[in-house]
C-alpha cells in the first residue's frame, strides 16, 4: 500500500527525528536491511570502524561531548559480544549511547540456533533499557524511549535489537517527535539546609565530580567559588569543570589515598560533593562510626548535590541531599549563602602549594627514557587552552590527572568508572571529528593502544588531524607497578611491540620516535602544527613509580 513503508526505513527516520548525526559500527548480514535504509539518509553518516568496541567508544565520546545519544551498530552473536565493553564504558561513565544489534528472524527460523545468543538478556545488567523489536509498528515508541532514557540523568547506555524479519516488515507507523524535558529545580528547604551547614563550618571544601561536567554547572560553580572563597578539588572525571589555574584549586584526586589533595579533604569539616557517585573511585571515604567520619579525627558534614539521590554505600551516606538540576542548585546556594569570616582554608592551600612545588621539581627531570612528570609538563605546554587530550588507561593516567591542568570542561577525557583499556584512540578520533578546528591528542600506553590500534586505518580514512602519543614501556605498566607495590616478583607482564613508526606508516599515518626530552618538545610542536594522523613512539621510564607514588608523596603530605 502507498502509505506503508519498510520497517528499517522507519527506524532510520526515527533516528533522524532524534537528531542523530552518525552511526558508528561494523554491520553484518543481519543488518543489511538497516544498512540499505541508512544509505538513503541525507542526515546520518555511517562511520565504518574496524571493531565494534572502537565504534562504541566513539559513540560514547560523542555522547560525552554533546549530551546527545551516540549510536552504534553491530550484528548478532560475536558482533554484540564485542560491543559489551563499550556499552559498560558508557553506562558506568554516564555517557549517553544507543546500541543497535541485528538478529536472525524471530518468527521463522532459517538456520537453527547458529550464532544466536540471548542478546537482550546479556545487555540487561549493563544498560538502562534493552528491548527486542517484535513488531515494526512499535519502532517509533521504542526508539523514542531508548534515546530518552540514554540522555536522561544519569546518562548511560540503551540497546535495541532489530531482527531480520522485523526489519523487512511493512508498517504505517511514523516517527514520534522528541519530547522537551527539563530537570526539576532543587527543593528550597534542602538548599537552605545546605547553606546553613556550609555557613556553620570552619573549613568547607567542594569536591567536583563527573556529574558537574555541564557548561552551566561549571559557570555557576565558578561564580560560587569566587563569591565564597571556598576551595575545590576534583575527581578525575571532574577535571576542567572550573579552570584549574584558579588560585583556590587544590588538586585532583588521582591516587586512592594519602596524596596532598586527600590531606586537604581530611582537614575539611564540611564537604560539598557535587555531581559524584560511587561508580567513580571515591575521593574520600566515610566511616560508619555513628558520625560519618572521613578520618579518625574528623567528622565532617557531607552535602550531596546531584540530579539523583545518593546511592547508599558503606563508604558514602551523606547527611544533606540537594537533588535537582545541579546548575540551578549551585545558583540557589550561591544566592543565599553569606561568606563567613571564620572560614579558614589556609592549611588546605598549603597542601596545594606543597604539591605544586613537588610536581615542578619532578617535572624538571629530563632523563631519557622520558620521566612521566616531565612528559606531562611538555604535553601541557604544547597543547592550546582548548586542546583536548584523550587518555587511555594505564599508570600514566595518574600522572596526567595530578599534573595536567585542565582549563576548560571536557578537555581532559579519561575514564575513572569502568577504566577500560583501548578507549584512548577512538575517543580522540571522535573529538577530532566533532572539533576539527581544535588540537586533539590521544595519550595511550603501548598495551592500551594495541587493543584498538586497527582504528588507525579508520582515522586515516576519515582524514582526521590527530596526534597519537604512545608511552612505551613494553609492559602492562600499571599492573607491574601494583605487583611491585604488593611485594611480588616481577613476572608475566612484559611483552614485545611492533616498530610503531613503521606500523603507523603502514596505515598511511606519519610515524615519529622520540630520542630525547628535548626531541619530545620539538615533535609535539611539529605534530600538532601539521595536518594528518601522527603517531609518536615515546619511551617512558616508570622505574620510580613505586617510590614516588606510594612512598614520597604520602610521606611528604603526611609531614605537612
Amino acid at each position: 500500500m502507498s502509505d506503508t513503508k519498510k520497517a528499517s526505513d522507519l527506524f532510520i527516520e526515527c533516528l533522524e527525528a532524534e537528531g542523530v548525526e552518525y552511526i558508528f559500527g561494523v554491520p553484518g548480514e543481519e543488518n543489511l536491511d538497516f544498512l540499505e535504509s541508512l544509505s538513503k539518509s541525507t542526515k546520518i553518516k555511517l562511520i565504518l570502524t574496524r571493531h565494534e568496541q572502537g565504534a562504541g567508544f566513539m559513540a560514547a565520546t560523542y555522547g560525552r561531548h554533546t549530551g546527545k545519544a551516540g549510536v552504534f551498530l553491530a550484528t548478532l552473536g560475536p558482533g554484540a559480544t564485542n560491543m559489551v565493553t563499550a556499552i559498560a564504558y558508557s553506562q558506568l561513565g554516564g555517557m549517553p549511547t544507543l546500541a543497535i544489534t541485528g538478529q536472525k528472524p524471530i518468527k521463522h527460523s532459517k538456520q537453527g540456533r547458529f550464532q544466536i545468543l540471548d542478546v537482550v538478556g546479556m545487555m540487561k545488567p549493563i544498560t538502562k533499557f534493552t528491548h527486542q523489536l517484535a513488531s515494526a509498528d512499535n519502532i517509533p515508541s521504542r526508539v523514542r524511549e531508548a534515546i530518552r532514557l540514554a540522555e536522561e540523568e544519569k546518562p548511560g547506555a540503551t540497546h535495541l535489537e532489530l531482527p531480520e524479519d522485523i526489519a523487512e516488515e511493512q508498517t504505517r507507523s511514523r516517527p514520534l517527535a522528541p519530547s522537551l524535558a527539563r530537570r526539576p529545580s532543587a527543593e528550597e528547604k534542602a538548599v537552605r539546609q545546605a547553606v546553613l551547614a556550609i555557613e556553620e563550618a570552619k573549613a568547607p571544601i567542594l569536591v567536583i565530580g563527573a556529574g558537574a561536567n555541564r557548561k552551566m554547572t561549571g559557570r555557576m560553580l565558578r561564580q560560587f567559588v569566587d563569591k565564597t572563597g571556598i576551595p575545590f578539588v576534583t575527581t578525575q572525571m571532574g577535571k576542567g569543570v572550573i579552570d584549574e589555574r584558579h588560585p583556590l584549586f587544590l588538586g585532583c584526586a588521582a591516587l586512592s589515598a594519602g596524596d596532598f589533595v586527600h590531606r586537604a579533604i581530611e582537614d575539611a569539616d564540611c564537604i560539598v560533593n557535587i555531581g559524584h557517585d560511587v561508580i567513580e573511585k571515591p575521593p574520600f571515604f566515610m566511616k560508619n562510626d555513628g558520625e560519618g567520619a572521613v578520618g579518625s579525627d574528623s567528622r565532617p558534614k557531607v552535602i550531596h548535590v546531584s540530579t539523583r539521590t545518593a546511592e547508599v554505600d558503606p563508604v558514602y551516606f551523606p547527611h544533606i541531599e540537594v537533588i535537582g538540576d545541579i546548575a540551578n542548585a549551585i545558583y540557589q546556594i550561591k544566592e543565599d549563602i553569606v561568606p563567613q569570616g571564620r572560614w579558614d582554608v589556609r592549611k588546605m592551600l598549603g597542601y596545594r602549594a606543597a604539591e605544586v612545588a613537588h610536581t615542578e621539581a619532578l617535572a624538571a627531570d629530563t632523563r631519557f627514557p622520558i620521566f612521566p612528570p616531565h612528559l606531562v609538563k611538555r604535553v601541557r605546554a604544547a597543547m592550546p587552552e582548548d586542546g583536548i587530550i584523550c587518555l587511555d588507561n594505564g599508570v600514566y593516567k595518574i600522572w596526567f590527572a595530578r599534573g595536567y591542568s585542565a582549563y576548560l570542561p571536557n578537555t581532559v577525557l579519561l575514564d575513572n568508572a569502568l577504566a577500560s583499556m583501548g578507549a584512548g584512540l577512538p575517543s580522540a578520533m571522535m573529538s577530532a571529528m566533532l572539533y576539527p578546528e581544535r588540537k586533539v591528542m590521544a595519550v595511550c600506553g603501548d598495551g592500551g593502544f594495541m587493543m584498538n590500534s586497527q582504528e588507525m586505518e579508520t582515522a586515516v580514512r576519515l582524514g582526521l588531524d590527530l596526534t597519537v602519543l604512545i608511552l612505551r614501556d613494553d609492559a602492562y605498566g600499571m599492573i607491574r607497578w601494583k605487583q611491585a607495590n604488593m611485594g611480588f616478583a616481577d613476572f608475566g607482564l612484559t611483552y614485545g611491540n611492533p616498530d610503531f613508526v613503521r606500523y603507523a606508516e603502514s596505515y598511511g599515518a606519519i610515524g615519529h620516535r622520540v630520542t630525547s626530552a628535548e626531541h619530545l618538545t620539538d615533535l609535539l610542536a611539529h605534530c600538532l602544527a601539521t595536518p594528518g594522523v601522527h603517531l609518536i613512539d615515546c619511551p617512558v621510564d616508570y622505574t620510580e613509580n613505586d617510590r614516588i607514588l606510594n612512598k614520597d608523596i604520602k610521606r611528604l603530605s603526611a609531614e605537612l
